[in-house]
């Protein structure tokens, strides 16, 4: 059956919760099915993240979160790709290129200008998203500042 994809709603906090619990583990969080779950549901009902879920069937198998920014300089807005998540069974299947398409036809609906990601050095995704036309960044550098 082909993998459908679709943005997601207050009605799919259940199928996208558990998947996004996943997706902190993999970044090495303790499990927390709770947490998870009253995160997702808070941010669809504020509206403060545009989430794509990938499906097989009934069957959820990944997803995308996608933040609102903005670029002054552009004077427009953008879209942060801030989480994508393959459940390991549906790897190697186009599921991550579906989620991509999906995250690139909002950004385009939306008129934004463009889509902004940043990843770890050894995510082998790098792969992915380089196939999908996202171009490293060499003039400018990353910085965060920690609150907690």
């Amino acid at each position: 059956m082909p993998v459908i994809t679709r943005q997601a709603g207050l009605a799919d906090i259940d199928l996208v919760a558990p998947l996004f619990d996943a997706y902190r583990q993999f970044y090495r969080q303790a499990p927390d099915a709770a947490l998870a779950r009253a995160f997702i549901q808070e941010r669809l009902a504020l509206l403060e993240s545009a989430i794509f879920l990938a499906l097989n069937g009934d069957e959820p198998v990944g997803f995308t979160q996608l933040y609102p920014s903005f670029t002054s300089v552009g004077a427009r807005r953008i879209w942060v790709l801030n989480d994508l998540y393959v459940a390991p069974l549906a790897r190697g299947q186009g599921v991550g290129s579906a989620l991509l398409d999906a995250a690139k036809a909002h950004a385009r609906a939306t008129g934004a200008k463009r889509i902004d990601l940043s990843t770890a050095q050894d995510n082998p995704a790098r792969k992915l998203y380089e196939a999908h036309g996202y171009t490293r960044e060499s003039g400018f550098c990353h910085y965060s500042l920690p609150l907690d």
